[in-house]
């Protein structure tokens, strides 16, 4: 299974409560933190709702 790299590149002050639970579930803490997930259709539609918020790279 590929495997995609997924960094928060801008805060989610300010931004709606369901968004800042989805950084929450993706594992992301703080700024430029980086972490690596499975590339499924469930961790996609959750990186599409902060697209705005995260940079995606695949592995």
């Amino acid at each position: 299974m590929n495997k995609i790299k997924i960094k928060l590149v801008r805060s989610p002050f300010g931004c709606k409560p369901s968004q800042r639970l989805t950084i929450k579930a993706l594992g992301l803490r703080r700024l430029n933190h980086t972490v690596e997930h499975n590339d499924t259709p469930q961790i996609r539609g959750m990186i599409d709702r902060v697209r705005h918020l995260v940079s995606v790279e695949e592995i």
